[in-house]
């Protein structure tokens, strides 16, 4: 694969991975690579990612686990106005999945996957300088894009998880992540469960005239 459009196609928020299949190192410092030609404001490439596997990755996620297990915490930065978007996007997931609404259980232990990072082999941590503003969490966004399609295009999947910035001072402890450092979102890599039917699941976008506004007049 190496048309941009197919990649872009191709990418998806992966929600189980084949937790006993590791991924090559070389293939992930290669996205990597590809990832840090990401633009950034003033190019101070703000961007900071903590990647960890094996064992490490075992007990961050036994630890994550421990905490969710006392309560799922309340969606962090999404106002109340876009609430029924989200209901939405869960409603199709957890449909595919073949979880109805009143499954309580099931749905709980849908939930905790996510601090199980999906089962994934390799879990990140993505953060950005607790002095650095909006603009400069924009950056990190578009190192985290290209990181993803980069992956795609390498047979990977992937999955950025907000979930994980829920529990920000467990990932802190775990991972030794310093202070000056704000959590921003996990990420799950790894190669996807293809029998996992969400993850063949292919949410619908606005069509451009929703977000885009061509002034020339």
């Amino acid at each position: 694969m190496s048309d941009l459009a197919d990649v872009v196609h191709a990418r998806r928020s992966i929600r189980m991975f084949l937790r006993d299949k590791p991924v090559p190192r070389e293939l992930l410092t290669e996205a990597l690579e590809l990832a840090m030609r990401a633009p950034s404001n003033s190019n101070i490439q703000p961007w900071r990612l903590f990647l960890t596997s094996g064992p490490r990755r075992d007990r961050l996620v036994e630890a994550l686990l421990a905490q969710a297990s006392r309560g799922f915490p309340a969606t962090v930065g999404l106002p109340e106005s876009f609430a029924d978007l989200r209901r939405e996007v869960g409603k199709m997931v957890y449909g595919a999945m073949g979880i109805a609404r009143e499954d309580r259980e099931a749905r709980r232990i849908a939930q905790l996957r996510n601090w199980e990072f999906f089962r994934a082999p390799v879990a990140g941590v993505v953060c950005v300088h607790r002095n650095l503003g909006a603009v400069d969490s924009m950056s990190v966004g578009m190192f985290l894009q290209t990181l993803m399609l980069a992956l795609t295009e390498r047979g990977l999947g992937s999955c950025a998880q907000v979930s994980i910035a829920h529990f920000a001072d467990v990932v802190r402890e775990e991972l030794d992540i310093p202070e000056e450092l704000t959590v921003l979102c996990g990420l799950a890599i790894g190669y996807p469960d293809e029998d996992f039917p969400a993850n063949h699941l292919d949410t619908p976008r606005n069509p451009i005239a929703a977000n885009v506004v061509f002034r020339e007049d």
